[in-house]
């Protein structure tokens, strides 16, 4: 899900910035279940409202919430996992929202892993309650963009990338796996770290049997003509980090054609 923030008249107001989307899913070539899931909302003063696949829309008076979640647990489980997420993530960010507005909420960090906290106890829950559920989870990757800043929170091994204007991409996320522990020490390359074995078995994930997490969590002032990628690692697999970096950078192909 590509994300792109476009300057209007004042660039150096934040709130006249637009803010620019497109995404899209798919099962791959080897399942035929699809076990990610995507969600947009825009949360404006009491109201929340889905977004479409492709849009564009001003910051100015509203805040813009992105979320990719990857599902695990075999026969349909993981597909009903990741849209379990994204659905309580709708009654519980507006909520949260509101009382943020009005000062009653420490703010964005403590709200997000509130949320995910709450969502990982959802599933937790069917898991024990439900023979057939339990095991199921899934990841979770959002970005909560407000007029100047973008806040994220991240628990498992989908991924956010952030590409400045004129500058290098950069992954935000840490991917939750003993792999990924590696690859950001410096102990194996990108090249090792998709041949090894272990690259998949999470260390961290929403349910799926996990008692503790620990999400990730943070923020990014964007500037006029940033992208952002949340990405499950179907896209990762196929696709080197340099070539994430030249497709999401292009600009001779509509925006909106990116996903």
């Amino acid at each position: 899900m590509p994300l792109s923030n476009q300057s209007l008249d004042t660039p150096q107001d934040p709130a006249r910035l637009t803010l620019e989307w497109s995404g899209m899913t798919h099962p791959g070539r080897h399942r035929k279940n699809n076990e990610d899931a995507f969600m947009a909302l825009i949360l404006e003063g009491h109201q929340m409202r889905y977004l479409g696949k492709i849009g564009s829309a001003s910051l100015a008076n509203a805040d813009f919430v992105f979320a990719v979640c990857d599902g695990m647990g075999g026969q349909n489980l993981g597909e009903f996992a990741s849209r379990r997420a994204a659905d309580k993530l709708t009654t519980i960010l507006p909520a949260s929202f509101q009382l943020m507005a009005r000062g009653m909420d420490a703010g964005h960090p403590d709200l997000l892993l509130e949320a995910f906290q709450e969502i990982h106890k959802d599933l937790l829950v069917f898991g024990a309650t439900y023979p057939e559920c339990r095991g199921m989870g899934t990841t979770l990757s959002l970005c909560w963009f407000t007029p100047g800043w973008m806040h994220f929170g991240h628990v498992g091994d989908s991924r956010i990338y952030y590409l400045p204007k004129g500058g290098a991409l950069k992954q935000l996320t840490h991917d939750h796996t003993q792999v990924g522990w590696m690859r950001r020490t410096g102990r194996i390359t990108e090249r090792e770290a998709r041949n090894h074995p272990g690259r998949s078995s999470l260390q961290q994930a929403l349910g799926a049997g996990h008692q503790y997490i620990d999400p990730q969590l943070g923020a990014v002032r964007y500037e006029p003509g940033d992208r952002f990628l949340l990405c499950t690692d179907g896209l990762v697999d196929g696709l080197w980090d340099h070539r994430i970096a030249e497709y999401l950078a292009r600009d001779d192909i509509p925006f909106s054609e990116l996903a």
